[in-house]
């Protein structure tokens, strides 16, 4: 079977930002509470769940990664919702005949804790992508005080998506 022919299509996808002062914490569009009051740094909000997660969609499909799409050179997206961002992936893929079926992803940070936020973290993405809530897993985990999410220097994560053609 070749790539052409195949109604199933799988990506993944990794992202990490830098911990800093003076900046918002989003994870999954939720806006946390560091205890230290730091928040990610980037171009746009900064959002690594969701920055991994298009890069899965994009991925599975071969179309490059949110860097092809939302270059941090375009003052356009300085601070955009990366919800929104995920609105407009999600459009593309539908635009070239494939809809996402389901998503795995797991955000690793020491701090703050996410499982308080995971189910509000799920129906974000499932909304922004026009999917049930029950197709998208969100784990989190520490790294055990371990590398730069243990030292709390970033946040990082990892999806994978499942795609069918339409």
């Amino acid at each position: 079977m070749t790539g052409s022919k195949c109604n199933l299509r799988i990506g993944n996808g990794y992202d990490i930002h830098r911990l800093v002062p003076d900046r918002a914490l989003i994870v999954g569009g939720v806006k946390l509470e560091h205890p230290s009051g730091l928040g990610l740094d980037g171009h746009s909000d900064a959002d690594v769940l969701v920055h991994a997660l298009m890069d899965a969609m994009l991925g599975a499909l071969s179309l490059g990664d949110i860097g092809k799409y939302f270059p941090p050179e375009n003052a356009e997206w300085k601070d955009a919702n990366s919800l929104v961002l995920l609105k407009k992936v999600s459009e593309l893929l539908k635009i070239e005949g494939w809809q996402v079926v389901n998503i795995d992803s797991v955000v690793i940070a020491e701090r703050p804790k996410l499982k308080p936020h995971i189910n509000l973290m799920c129906e974000n993405i499932a909304n922004s992508i026009g999917i049930d809530c029950k197709s998208v897993g969100v784990k989190a985990t520490t790294n055990e005080l371990l590398g730069p999410e243990g030292r709390e220097e970033g946040i990082s994560s990892h999806a994978v998506v499942l795609l069918e053609r339409i």
